[in-house]
């Protein structure tokens, strides 16, 4: 087994002799979140990846309780507070979808416990999908004051529909991994105590197939997706310019406070 350096204590990412690249979020029996460090190395790990030749597949799981639940309040407080923050995370939101997309090698998840945020992200721009049935998916960037930015623009309405998509949406309606795989949200759901050895045979069958064809394979299909970037990169600055505005604030409180926002108050 590789380990592979990174510039964070969020994840950590392991080489197996199968060509697997593991990346595992944190910690240990803990609540996975990103943190300003973590979400700058979770955006840029994809293009180290794809340019390994000792990489054929990544599988992106968890150790954690959950599968990630987002970025810390403590980023999200910065972001509300600097300009230069919201920049440096509007570069590095692009940056991680973007390189989903363009990773050569095949992205697997294996989603369990809550996947929020960047997790969720991560967990539903891998190209298989794979969620426990009791698992919670939720995008809860309304909820928060400000636009679903981060990557649902561009991937919910063609894997679940126009109608699907505003519903969960607009309204942060968690999902669970059963509902997600009815709706098309996902690849496949399995039961929980499953799920981590359904993920890594499916990586190992790709490892096992042919590293051009699959890339080949992976980049036209994902062309659909880059027809849809326009829209993302609407919503991605939206989400951003919405940190610098009163909703956002209030938002943020609210979840601290663990009660339910007053938004459009003393605007």
């Amino acid at each position: 087994m590789t380990t592979l350096p990174v510039d964070t204590d969020n994840f950590r990412v392991e080489i197996d002799e199968g060509g697997i690249a593991h990346l595992i979020f944190g910690p240990a029996g803990g609540m996975p979140v990103t943190d300003a460090r973590g979400h700058a190395a979770i955006a840029s790990i994809w293009r180290d990846l794809d340019a390994r030749a000792d990489v054929r597949v990544v599988l992106v799981r968890s150790e954690g309780k959950a599968f990630c639940a987002g970025g810390a309040l403590d980023m999200v407080e910065e972001m509300l507070q600097s300009e230069t923050a919201r920049r440096r995370v509007l570069h590095e939101a692009r940056e991680l979808v973007a390189g989903m997309l363009a990773c050569g090698k095949p992205i697997v998840s294996a989603i369990h416990g809550a996947a929020v945020g960047a997790g969720l992200a991560v967990a539903l721009l891998a190209d298989i999908s794979i969620a426990a049935k009791n698992a919670k998916l939720i995008d809860g960037h309304a909820k928060l004051g400000v636009a679903a930015g981060d990557h649902a623009a561009v991937i919910w309405p063609l894997l679940c529909g126009m109608a699907k998509a505003k519903y969960y949406l607009m309204l942060c309606e968690p999902l669970s991994g059963e509902e997600a795989e009815r709706i098309g949200l996902v690849s496949q759901a399995v039961e929980a105590d499953r799920l981590q050895q359904a993920a890594l045979d499916i990586a190992q069958r790709l490892a096992a197939g042919s590293a051009a064809a699959l890339a080949h394979t992976k980049r036209s299909l994902n062309l659909w997706l880059h027809a849809a970037w326009p829209a993302f990169e609407a919503s991605l600055n939206a989400e951003i310019m919405g940190f610098g505005e009163a909703d956002a604030r209030e938002g943020l409180a609210a979840i601290r406070e663990k009660r339910a926002p007053q938004f459009g108050r003393g605007q």
